[in-house]
């Protein structure tokens, strides 16, 4: 029974070339062997979803512009992403101290300067509107403003020691 065009496609070659001439090995007219077509190819995983993590990774081998492993472009990319979630969540947890809901450049110069390894890694990198570490110094408070005068007059007032030779 032939196919019409309207039908769907079998597995079997014989079937799918069907009065259409010699269609290759064993598919000709009226010919009996039935083979399987090869199954579809399965889709490629990325790279990334098959390690677990959401960070691309050929887009870090293509920054790279190096021949190198996979291996080390995918360690790399692993990193690179828990710094980043390390970062995010710590900028969060501060923009939510500060009741905000975006996460601002400010909130990230804080949790970075807040956190010691962080910091210590970023070194003193200067953020577009980041400001500063909010910090007063102690003789500028009210309460010891008088006290740390005081004590600097103290410190002036002791006469010079005075050495015979």
């Amino acid at each position: 029974m032939p196919t019409s065009q309207h039908s769907a496609p079998s597995i079997y070659s014989n079937a799918s070339n069907a009065g259409r001439g010699k269609g290759g090995k064993g598919g000709g007219k009226g010919g009996k062997s039935l083979k399987k077509l090869p199954a579809a190819p399965k889709t490629a995983m990325r790279t990334e979803k098959r390690a677990g993590i959401t960070f691309p990774v050929s887009r870090v081998k293509r920054l790279l512009r190096e021949k190198e492993g996979i291996k080390m472009v995918l360690y790399l990319a692993a990193v690179l992403e828990y710094l980043i979630a390390e970062i995010l969540e710590l900028a969060g947890n501060a923009a939510s101290d500060l009741h905000k809901k975006r996460v601002l450049p400010r909130h990230l110069l804080l949790a970075i300067r807040n956190d010691d390894e962080l910091d210590k890694l970023v070194g003193r990198a200067h953020w577009a509107e980041g400001g500063v570490l909010p910090h007063i110094h102690a003789c500028l408070l009210p309460g010891a403003r008088k006290t740390a005068f005081l004590e600097r007059k103290k410190v002036e007032d002791k006469p010079a020691v005075d050495r015979k030779e």
